[in-house]
């Protein structure tokens, strides 16, 4: 077993561990980024392959480096992971690969993080990843008919995954709607859950630029929809229990394909799903995209609430001293999980690890 002792281990390589990777060697502190995927970017490698990024290139940049393409234009997840691969390249980030962190606790004043047989003994632990880490499934999907293919969103990459007949995919939110436009060209398919509700526009389009973009983004999910406003704390709610409405499918983009709409799927009966309304659904394959487990039950600390999320205040955990969070869903704000968010929040908790590491004289000088 190896140990290493260091100021400030962040634990996660995808957008948020990078940003806070970039604020913390602005400011002189001493970290490593562990990450459990081979290669930085591997975190958007990994999703379907018809996936687009929701936003511009424009406002698909971590702070210092513009993302390379056209500022309208909507990136690939592919171009998104390479695009981190080469922001922690350009700023020297010092990204260990292949390290899962199995196990954070504390060690007196400081903590251990546990990554196989390498240990690092850290005064902070940045925990740099959304709380979407663990597929969530109903209970009753374990009473599918062994034939029936079924996977989660998080496994799914494209068509030929599926074998033949209708596919079901239970949810009903983005993840749902656009796996639900890239297999109905092949398979009969239906899409189970309530409507989320949808953007009222193309987001490709000039009513974007002028709206999504300079409004929405930049103002309402950045500004106004925060923890600090009586309006962002009730949307936090709704957000986290409801999710977030279509932005770039639509429901008559649905309706068009040939996409069928059906009530919540209630129960499993003989193998089969039955939905809310009592239909009995014959299908070969079902992906669901339930959503996710935040997937934290590695950090040995008494950090939960009741809900299994950790308790913290705009990503800074009081009562665990040098223990912050930042990639989480509302963090701060309705744009903390979002690309174009995510540095504020960083910024501000390598302010909180810079200020600390200065006190303690750890900090090294920046040249």
């Amino acid at each position: 077993m190896k140990t290493e002792r260091i100021n400030t281990v962040v634990i996660g390589g995808g957008q948020a561990g990078l940003s806070v990777g970039y604020h913390l060697k602005r400011r002189g502190v001493p970290f490593v980024i562990l990450d459990a995927n081979p290669r930085v970017g591997d975190v958007w490698r990994r999703r379907w392959d018809s996936l687009r990024v929701f936003t511009p290139a424009r406002y698909s940049s971590l702070d210092g480096l513009p993302f390379p393409a056209p500022p309208y234009s909507f990136p690939t997840k592919d171009a998104m992971g390479d695009y981190l691969e080469t922001y922690a390249r350009h700023f020297e980030l010092p990204v260990r690969c292949g390290m899962r962190v199995d196990r954070l606790s504390r060690m007196g004043d400081a903590f251990l993080v546990a990554a196989g047989d390498q240990h690092f003994i850290a005064d902070n632990v940045v925990v740099a990843m959304a709380n979407y880490q663990r597929p969530r499934v109903p209970a009753f999907a374990s009473e599918l008919d062994s034939r029936i293919v079924q996977l989660h969103s998080l496994d799914y990459r494209n068509p030929g995954q599926l074998q033949p007949g209708g596919v079901l995919i239970v949810g009903a939110g983005n993840s749902g709607a656009e796996i639900a436009l890239d297999v109905v060209r092949e398979h009969e398919t239906w899409v189970a859950g309530p409507d989320t509700g949808h953007v009222p526009f193309r987001i490709d389009g000039l009513a974007a630029r002028l709206l999504l973009v300079k409004l929405v983004l930049r103002v309402v999910f950045h500004r106004i929809l925060t923890v600090k406003t009586p309006m962002g704390r009730r949307a936090r709610v709704k957000m986290t229990r409801m999710g977030g409405v279509l932005v770039r499918t639509k429901p008559s983009d649905l309706a068009a394909a040939g996409v069928k709409r059906t009530a919540r799927v209630a129960r499993i009966e003989h193998g089969k799903p039955v939905l809310d309304d009592g239909r009995v659904l014959d299908v070969a394959n079902v992906i669901w995209c339930t959503g996710f487990h935040p997937g934290f039950s590695w950090i040995d600390l008494p950090v939960f609430g009741p809900d299994g999320e950790p308790q913290h205040d705009q990503g800074v955990v009081a009562s665990q001293p040098g223990l912050y969070f930042v990639g989480l869903h509302f963090l701060s704000a309705a744009s903390s999980v979002m690309i174009h968010g995510v540095g504020r929040d960083a910024a501000r908790i390598a302010g909180h690890v810079a200020a600390a590491a200065s006190k303690s004289g750890t900090a090294a000088r920046v040249a």
